[in-house]
């Protein structure tokens, strides 16, 4: 007890520091700067370690080394480093979210209509960049004409699927897994199979319209839902934005991000049929 209360001011420091760190972490992860993150906080722990060591002349180094490194990092990084501002900012607002439920919602039900085949990807919790990285850079807001005429038949960005992240959508054309699960029906066409995919690495929702029948289908969790009315299509989609959490979320939360880092490789395709 008496050690705590002589070091309680380092002890806080430490708790803020990874405090911050964890939460910087967890805004990119899945992205191309988490990788430059951690070497960062590998750098930031040696300049402590050689600062109490006083090993004067390599602390230097390392020193002006950090503060280069966090200049570029900043530069290099700034549209990771704005849409996790952006995510702080807009904690507990839904405006914005509601908006871009509203055009997805609007985009299905035209799409529906014309029996013009869409593979629409939302993210959640976990990132798609290896995703948006397969496919052509959009970047643009949420609207339903911009969506509707990227699945416009022989168009250059109609195959694949797009990726709806932050309300905005970050790719077109992009390369999503096939299932290998043997019990999805022979039947069952790329585009579907695409969206089980995806939902089976990911904890994505995925928004399908049937080219064949003009269908509108969701999945998630490696299960498809055929056959979604357009009027309980928002309610679904609102799942996508609001993922439910339950008790002990943390320590699944460090599970789940320990076994992404050691279990991978995945199937990519682009699909070419309902």
């Amino acid at each position: 007890m008496e050690f705590f209360l002589g070091y309680w001011e380092t002890i806080l420091e430490i708790i803020i520091l990874w405090g911050v760190y964890y939460a910087i972490f967890l805004l990119l992860k899945d992205t191309a700067a988490e990788q430059v993150l951690k070497g960062l906080i590998i750098i930031t722990v040696i300049v402590m370690l050689t600062g109490g060591l006083n090993l004067v002349v390599i602390n230097w180094l390392l020193t002006r080394l950090l503060a280069i490194s966090v200049i570029a990092f900043i530069i290099i990084f700034h549209p990771e480093i704005r849409r996790g501002l952006a995510r702080i900012g807009r904690m507990g607002v839904f405006t914005a979210e509601r908006a871009t439920i509203d055009e997805i919602t609007k985009a299905a039900g035209v799409l529906s209509k014309k029996k013009t085949g869409a593979l629409i990807a939302i993210q959640r919790e976990t990132g798609l960049r290896r995703y948006v990285e397969s496919g052509v850079n959009i970047d643009a807001g949420v609207t339903s004409e911009l969506i509707n005429t990227i699945f416009m038949p022989n168009t250059p960005l109609h195959d694949g699927g797009i990726i709806i992240a932050e309300q905005h959508i970050e790719a077109a054309a992009c390369l999503f897994p096939l299932t290998q699960n043997p019990n999805i029906p022979k039947t069952t066409g790329t585009r579907h199979r695409a969206a089980i995919g995806l939902t089976e690495e990911t904890d994505a929702i995925v928004v399908v319209v049937s080219e064949e029948t003009g269908e509108i289908s969701v999945a998630v969790a490696g299960k498809l839902t055929k056959d979604i009315d357009l009027k309980e299509l928002p309610k679904v989609l609102e799942k996508a934005f609001r993922p439910k959490r339950k008790k002990g979320s943390f320590s699944r939360l460090l599970k789940s991000v320990m076994a992404r880092r050691l279990f991978g490789g995945i199937k990519l395709t682009r699909d070419k049929v309902s």
